[in-house]
């Protein structure tokens, strides 16, 4: 039963983290939306880390893998995705997302000069097939004036860049840095790159006061980057990782669901065909070699 109730929150946060991003987009600039989401969950993290007294001292060169991870996955990968949203409907950019694992695999096999299963490939292709099924009306067309193309390959940008920390984030726990510590950490880095770069960029900090932006950052910050990742955690030591990660090839159908209800988003045979194909996809890269289920 907790399992259970572990493994529905988990995909129902992950689905609905997306609509709430939409909530973000507007008078105040993605990275700013970012540092605030990441830097407020960031201070929680340090927080919870420190009343359990859990080690948050590293050497130079693990802050540097850190470092790396926060720039990879808290702060490049939720800029793109940001901007994404100003093109796409925020479901469509979860099923980009949700592409990640096979990704990540292809990635990882590159770097170690390995050669991926031909299951990997396979379900890789399957969701380069589906992303062109969805979006195959704008690809006759080529129309970059409506901004589509371009949330598509933000979409990818950032997907690719969340693979590439998830490496990263693989590498430091297989080196042994505390979970917490790391994802501490890691989160001050993203925020400290994104403040940065809006500095550098010439602009500001603002803030939007209005309800729907601060209830939709308040839910990213505590419920999509604590509430949802403890969950995951918590399920992880329930059952294997495999099938935990199925949860990646869930939370599309939610995510799809609300931009249905929420934005509008108009399904189309073609979108309805590459949707089946990328979950399709996702399974076959997520399944076990020799299992059967």
């Amino acid at each position: 039963m907790i399992t259970s109730l572990l493994y529905v929150t988990v995909v129902l946060i992950w689905g609905s983290t997306w609509l709430a991003v939409r909530y973000q987009v507007g008078i105040v600039p993605p990275e700013a939306s970012v540092a605030y989401r990441i830097g407020l969950a960031a201070l929680l993290m340090f927080t919870w880390t420190v009343l359990r007294r859990l080690p948050l001292r590293f050497s130079v060169r693990e802050h540097f893998f850190m470092a790396l991870q926060g720039a990879l996955i808290f702060s490049t990968n939720f800029f793109l995705f940001y901007h994404a949203a100003a093109y796409l409907t925020t479901g469509l950019i979860a099923v980009i997302f949700s592409t990640a694992s096979a990704m990540t695999m292809i990635i990882n096999s590159v770097l170690t000069n390995q050669r991926p299963s031909s299951r990997v490939v396979f379900g890789a292709l399957l969701g380069i097939l589906g992303i062109g099924c969805i979006f195959f009306e704008e690809l006759l067309t080529l129309s970059i004036q409506s901004g589509v193309l371009f949330g598509v390959l933000l979409s990818i940008g950032g997907t690719l860049s969340f693979s590439a920390g998830s490496i990263v984030s693989a590498r430091n726990r297989l080196m042994g840095f505390s979970v917490c510590g790391n994802t501490s950490w890691s989160m001050f880095y993203g925020t400290l790159l994104l403040t940065l770069f809006l500095f550098g960029s010439g602009r500001t900090f603002t803030f939007d006061p209005h309800l729907p932006y601060v209830v939709s950052l308040l839910y990213l910050s505590i419920i999509g980057s604590i509430v949802a990742f403890a969950a995951y955690f918590a399920l992880l030591g329930r059952i294997t990782a495999e099938r935990s990660a199925y949860a990646t090839v869930l939370f599309p159908l939610v995510a799809l669901s609300l931009s249905t209800m929420f934005e509008g988003y108009q399904w189309t045979i073609s979108a309805l065909v590459g949707v089946v194909i990328i979950l399709i996809g996702n399974i076959l890269v997520h399944k076990k070699p020799g299992s059967t289920r």
